[in-house]
């Protein structure tokens, strides 16, 4: 099959989403992450726009990039002066990357009413541009902005927008669906109508607007198109652009083709969840192939049937993207989930264990517990009810105190009483809230007896009211996701005091943690055995 190149522009059309903005560090480790995944061309952003544009540029040719070429963006002259005198087009030629990216005007209304130009003076400002930056050594991609809208309005002039591109040197003429309203068959139309155009390669670029970007661009590349540019996880203004790990997911499982380099595909999941960290972003549980959700199961009947045969209900494997199965327990649990979830303790053949579970799973979350996202707290569960439960601390007591002035501004300060083995310590920690002075002083309590726990860190916390009817004294449950170098866990507390929430769902971190590095617990005769 054909091989289709990514253009990744999530550091720049990227960056123009709201809320999200990459520091000069970001948007290098970024590069090196898509260069290892073996994204072809990487697009650092406009060289003119910002000093920190300005300065990718200068640093990422220290990089030892071993696929990815880096591309320069910018946009056609302005109007009434040449190409040698336009600033923009001399940012792009001093960036020195081996390609430039052109973005020109396809629709005639944005010809002369945006750029107030005419429609031939136009057609010179992309051909003047094209040809400058191909003269100057640099393959030219060009970016025919707006495209669909304008071949739907002034098929004519549109067209002859891209052949101005192709005839003034640029290899790549990109058609993009700039404002995200274009559906597949108009895409798969305008496709097929610049194939026929031009003798160039052709790439897609579209934006979310309508939720349907990956459709669209899977239609674009059917009829033709050999370039797909877009962001990773689809982040960008408005709607976003197009998911570029759905579109690779999709045109290397489904269609067949070659895209990116042989065995990239397995980091998809990690390359996913390092952007979204790096731009300090919540995971997309639901997201396709990577989400956390993609292949979760709950129902008894779907996990019964996914435990005898994956494909029941997966439609690929989840490993072949670098994901994994996750078998939710939940009131809806029947036996075959406590199966599937306890085969790593060796306890799958206890039936009256597996009902003892599963009856124990039932009774809490009536109280208002839930264990989807809190797989943690269940793995402490089973062990508790099999009897191979050991702690690794014992809480003796805890105060949090709050203290606030006239002016606002809080203080937080807890205080904290453990036992490990036969060690007793009593610590104290400030902190912006109580969730964070309880973490900072059962640390200061544990670190130096369990070291790699620094390595933990909290990454999302919600609270949800789970009997709103009692009002101020309704009990509250309080998820909370942490995450190490290794992996990320989730774990649940429940209590009319959201504090006492809190500390059940920091105290199961703390010991999933130990448990999952294989920390023996110290000697200890309690042994615990709420949730």
């Amino acid at each position: 099959m054909t091989r289709i190149s990514i253009y990744d522009t999530t550091l720049r059309d990227g960056s123009q989403g709201e809320g999200v903005n990459f520091s000069l560090v970001d948007k290098l480790n970024i590069t090196r992450r898509l260069d290892d995944l073996g994204v072809d061309f990487i697009e650092g952003g406009y060289p003119l726009s910002n000093p920190k544009d300005f300065e990718y540029f200068q640093k990422v040719r220290e990089l030892p990039l071993r696929h990815a070429k880096i591309a320069a963006f910018g946009m056609t002259r302005r109007k009434g002066i040449g190409p040698q005198d336009d600033v923009g087009l001399k940012a792009l030629i001093d960036a020195r990357t081996p390609i430039i990216t052109i973005v020109g005007k396809s629709w005639d209304m944005h010809v002369t009413e945006v750029l107030n130009v005419s429609l031939e003076e136009n057609l010179s400002m992309i051909s003047d541009s094209v040809a400058y930056c191909k003269a100057a050594g640099r393959e030219v991609f060009y970016d025919a902005e707006h495209f669909f809208d304008g071949l739907r309005l002034n098929r004519d002039y549109a067209l002859r927008t891209l052949r101005a591109a192709q005839d003034a040197g640029a290899s790549v003429v990109i058609l993009c669906d700039t404002n995200g309203g274009t559906l597949s068959e108009e895409i798969a139309a305008g496709v097929d109508e610049a194939r026929r155009q031009l003798t160039v390669d052709l790439g897609i670029h579209c934006h979310n607007d309508c939720d349907v970007a990956v459709a669209n661009t899977l239609a674009a590349v059917a009829k033709g198109a050999t370039q797909v540019q877009g962001t990773i996880n689809g982040i960008g203004e408005r709607c976003g652009n197009v998911d570029l790990v759905s579109v690779i997911s999709n045109l290397t499982l489904k269609r067949g083709h070659e895209v990116l380099r042989p065995g990239s595909l397995a980091r998809l999941t990690e390359a996913s969840r390092y952007v979204y960290e790096t731009a300090n972003m919540n995971f997309r549980n639901g997201q396709p192939f990577v989400g956390a959700s993609a292949f979760a199961h709950k129902g008894g009947m779907h996990t019964h049937a996914v435990a005898r045969n994956t494909a029941s209900y997966e439609h690929i494997d989840p490993a072949v993207v670098g994901n994994e199965r996750r078998v939710l327990v939940s009131e809806l649990s029947g036996q075959s989930t406590i199966l599937t979830k306890t085969t790593k303790y060796a306890i799958a053949n206890d039936r009256p264990l597996m009902l003892k579970i599963l009856s124990r799973v039932q009774d809490l979350e009536n109280a208002g517990y839930e264990f989807e996202a809190a797989e943690a707290s269940f793995d402490l569960l089973v062990q508790k009810a099999a009897g191979i439960y050991r702690p690794w601390f014992e809480r003796l007591s805890y105060r949090v105190d709050i203290e606030a002035g006239a002016e606002g501004n809080p203080l937080t300060e807890a205080r904290v009483k453990v036992r490990v083995g036969d060690q007793e310590m009593h610590t104290v920690s400030e902190g912006d809230g109580p969730v964070n002075a309880l973490d900072g002083a059962l640390r200061k309590a544990l670190q130096p007896i369990y070291p790699r726990l620094a390595e933990m860190h909290l990454a999302d916390y919600k609270v949800r009211v789970v009997n709103a009817r009692e009002e101020t004294a309704a009990r509250v449950r309080v998820v909370v996701e942490w995450r190490d170098g290794e992996g990320v866990w989730g774990t649940v507390g429940v209590s009319e005091n959201i504090v006492e929430a809190s500390w059940l769902a920091l105290a199961d971190a703390v010991e999933y943690k130990l448990f999952k590095d294989g920390e023996s617990p110290k000697p200890s005769d309690k042994k615990e055995t709420s949730p």
